[in-house]
């Protein structure tokens, strides 16, 4: 059995004690991370553990491959996690670090949490206690409330995106179809994971009307609690329901709550799981009228002092041994081998003066470079202390006031869902040029 805690020891003991320099000017690339091992992957990309050589910093490191997603339509979801990501940090969200590309992939870099997510601790049996949950209702409650402050709808909260530390606290991941809505604007794709999605999405979707807005992420946090807390979710919903059965679901079937559960509990997840939105708990101000968490220290929340009810075992890694095994065995360009393929195909390119057998899809990836968004909080974060380090010294000379403004990571894990759409009316300026790649990129809203 792999052991975590075994193996970073032997890493740190096999590693060089002088770390390679790197010219900050230099916009971070593959190179200046260490590949070591396959920890995940979601619908079109996968998730590796690896390490910064300079700094040895640890990351979790997620790839998609270009052709995959040009072929699926997918890119254009890729650019707006990216511009969501690039824009947003807080202390429950699974934070991006890097993001660059090669001839083959797109790459973002996280925070890597070794915690494992609460599907794969239901899937292990893990009976969450209330004070358990109590405290994800908390930091989720902070997350959402910080997201909707940046106008963003996640639209896929569930047990499979929340990560938990090795602490036990709990991150919000995957902006994959999150989107933005800004002045009174309304989504209205069909966008998330069926059993985690909010009545007006379906309405929407069939009856056209006003669209949907942020309350749609606070419906999805009710039947996660409910979820964690109970082992299944408040309405048997699958992948094969119709939209239709669904509305009509929401209007006759009530949610049977367990008796168990403190009366006060109970009347929190109603007013999550209200199927009215106007009606529905949906913000941070909401939450702290309830009795239930009436005595919750937020400031504690936020700073992670509040200790977790359920802590996961430091020894292992929590996630499926079969990724390592699958990147290893059955993938056809592995990480590890990544560099001798592409010095290879470049050796074979220099050598040839040949159209590519596929100028269409060559095309798309050329656009695909152009538009990709490099990133670095790393640098981005050195810039913003130089600043402050600049205006303190500024102040001290009496000019100044002594204070500087800082500025500032589907389908059911138990049954395949359908692909989840991206909203057209929110495609960030990019697609003018994506557009051009027509029969490959044919859907506007999800290329």
């Amino acid at each position: 059995m792999f052991h975590w805690g075994k193996w970073k020891k032997r890493m740190g003991a096999n590693s060089s004690s002088k770390r390679p320099v790197f010219d900050e000017k230099e916009d971070v690339n593959f190179d200046h991370f260490q590949i070591l091992r396959a920890i995940g992957k979601g619908s079109f990309g996968k998730v590796c553990i690896v390490q910064k050589r300079d700094t040895e910093k640890m990351y979790a490191m997620k790839y998609m491959n270009k052709q995959q997603c040009i072929e699926r339509d997918e890119v254009r979801n890729v650019f707006r996690e990216l511009e969501i990501l690039q824009e947003i940090e807080h202390v429950f969200l699974v934070n991006l670090w890097y993001s660059f590309q090669d001839e083959e992939d797109m790459f973002m870099v996280v925070d890597l949490l070794l915690g494992g997510d609460l599907r794969y601790h239901l899937q292990q049996n893990v009976q969450f206690s209330e004070d358990a949950v109590r405290l994800y209702l908390c930091e989720m409650t902070l997350a959402l409330d910080y997201l909707q402050s940046q106008h963003i709808i996640h639209r896929d909260v569930k047990p499979d995106n929340i990560l938990l530390d090795e602490q036990g606290h709990a991150h919000l991941t995957d902006f994959n179809i999150a989107t933005i809505i800004k002045d009174g604007e309304r989504a209205t794709a069909l966008a998330g994971t069926k059993p985690y999605m909010a009545p007006e999405i379906f309405q929407s979707f069939v009856s056209g009307g006003t669209g949907y807005a942020f309350e749609v992420d606070w419906w999805s946090l009710g039947v996660t609690i409910f979820e964690v807390l109970r082992g299944w979710r408040p309405y048997d919903i699958h992948a094969s329901n119709s939209v239709e059965s669904l509305i009509q679901l929401f209007s006759t079937v009530s949610v049977q709550y367990s008796p168990a559960w403190p009366k006060d509990l109970v009347s929190l997840l109603r007013k999550l799981l209200t199927v009215n939105p106007e009606h529905r708990f949906s913000s941070l101000s909401d939450m702290q009228t309830a009795p239930y968490l009436a005595d919750v220290n937020w400031d504690a929340v936020y700073e992670k002092k509040m200790e977790a009810g359920f802590v996961p075992n430091k020894g292992r890694l929590h996630c499926d041994p079969t990724f390592e095994l699958e990147e290893m065995i059955l993938e056809s360009r592995p990480l590890h081998k990544k560099k001798k393929r592409l010095a290879k195909n470049r050796s074979r390119d220099n050598s040839k003066d040949s159209q590519s057998e596929n100028d269409y899809l060559q095309e798309c990836l050329e656009v695909v470079q152009q538009e990709f968004m490099i990133f670095n909080r790393e640098k981005l974060k050195k810039r913003q202390e130089e600043g402050q380090s600049e205006a303190g010294n500024y102040d001290a000379s009496g000019d100044g006031d002594g204070e500087a403004e800082s500025g500032a990571v589907d389908e059911d894990a138990n049954e395949p869902e359908p692909g989840p759409e991206a909203d057209p009316e929110q495609a960030p300026e990019s697609a003018s040029k994506l557009s051009m790649c027509g029969s490959v990129c044919s859907s506007p809203g999800s290329c």
